[in-house]
């Protein structure tokens, strides 16, 4: 097996101890200082030029504010400044939202810095030369740390979010490929029959329910980030064994912004399809598979076998109940999703072919050849 070792970038997340709520939580008050009057220094910039101020002219207006009296270093204050003009230019507004350090409609807390600004030693992030404790999951020992934030949660939890390089282990040796359709029971079903099964996030909704109709807030924010670190983990043990089983990965290009308009919206929100291909495809990059989306129109109701649209198969959403169907032209029984996954991993090597045959044209080699099955 031909590994070879790269470097790439990623954000680990690691939890911040208690102790150091109440530090972090008087710093992010002044970031939301900070951010404010940047809103509304380029409010009025905006209103007398009619452009936007940019972050280089922002730093000006803000240069020398930690002599008076601010506990964030300069470096944060820049970072803010840069953060408030991208995000201005994200939604193309004059003015974003004010960060509200107070009442029940605050704003969570949010923390930038810059790697000259903090440093790891001894199981302890230092961040303007003061020790903060960190519930350790990553050896962070000898990683190169760039800049990141601290940021809290819906439960008043810190987190530190580090940017780092990082070594990987590229693996270009497999040669099977696999196709998968997202759904709603099941979040992901691939061509070979592995399921990842959503709705088991609905074993806590009435827990949930009680506990929201019980004004239990805290009770609530709790049972909610159960549920979401269910997702989470399920989609990142499912992504990590396909990227590490298989060379080439299909996904349909199935959208949720459609979907959430219906009366499917709950299903939609648990199943996570977003959040899951992300992983998948930042699993792959760094594991060197290849990791295509593509059209599904009509994968669920051509038959994988022979390639026709019987007459027998599912249509519309009046078809979404039936699971199993067997095809009128060959007489073969179909799984509903497993059909749909084979169909888009035929139209995924199918893609693979044409770019290849472009490619070879034009003087380069042809991509490994790569196989249904084991």
């Amino acid at each position: 097996m031909k590994k070879t070792q790269q470097t790439n970038i990623r954000v680990l997340r690691e939890r911040v101890k208690d102790k150091h709520c109440t530090l972090l939580n008087n710093l992010s008050k002044e970031v939301n200082l900070v951010w404010n009057y940047c809103n509304e220094l380029s409010s009025k910039h905006t209103d007398r030029t009619g452009q936007f101020m940019s972050s280089y002219t922002m730093d000006k207006y803000t240069a020398g504010a930690t002599k008076e009296g601010l506990n964030i270093p300069a470096s944060t204050v820049q970072a803010i400044s840069s953060e408030y003009c991208a995000r201005r230019k994200q939604f193309k507004k004059r003015r974003l939202a004010w960060r509200k350090s107070g009442g029940s409609k605050r704003s969570l807390g949010w923390i930038p810095f810059k790697k000259d600004s903090i440093h790891y030693r001894n199981g302890q992030i230092f961040f303007q030369k003061k020790p903060i404790s960190i519930f350790k999951s990553y050896d962070l020992q000898d990683k190169v740390m760039k800049s990141g934030s601290f940021s809290q949660d819906a439960r008043g939890r810190w987190y530190v979010n580090l940017t780092v390089e990082v070594q990987i282990c590229t693996n270009n040796s497999s040669p099977r490929a696999v196709g998968i359709d997202l759904g709603l029971k099941t979040t992901a079903v691939t061509s070979d029959g592995i399921q990842m099964v959503s709705q088991r996030y609905r074993e806590l909704e009435k827990k949930l329910a009680v506990a929201q109709r019980a004004n239990k807030n805290k009770l609530a924010k709790t049972i909610s980030a159960k549920i979401k670190n269910r997702r989470s983990n399920d989609q990142h043990q499912f992504s990590r064994l396909l990227a590490n089983k298989y060379g080439a990965i299909f996904v349909g290009n199935i959208s949720s912004s459609k979907l959430i308009k219906t009366k499917m919206a709950k299903s939609v929100y648990d199943a996570g399809w977003s959040q899951f291909k992300t992983m998948l495809e930042y699993k792959c990059h760094e594991a060197g598979v290849v990791f295509l989306e593509v059209n599904e129109s009509n994968t669920t109701q051509t038959c994988s076998s022979c390639g026709e649209k019987p007459p027998s198969r599912p249509k519309g959403i009046a078809g979404l109940g039936i699971r199993q169907w067997t095809c009128d032209c060959c007489g073969v029984i179909h799984d509903r999703d497993i059909n749909a996954s084979k169909n888009i991993l035929r139209i995924g090597l199918d893609t693979l072919v044409v770019g290849a045959s472009k490619l070879k044209q034009e003087g380069f080699k042809e991509p490994p050849c790569f196989s249904y099955g084991e």
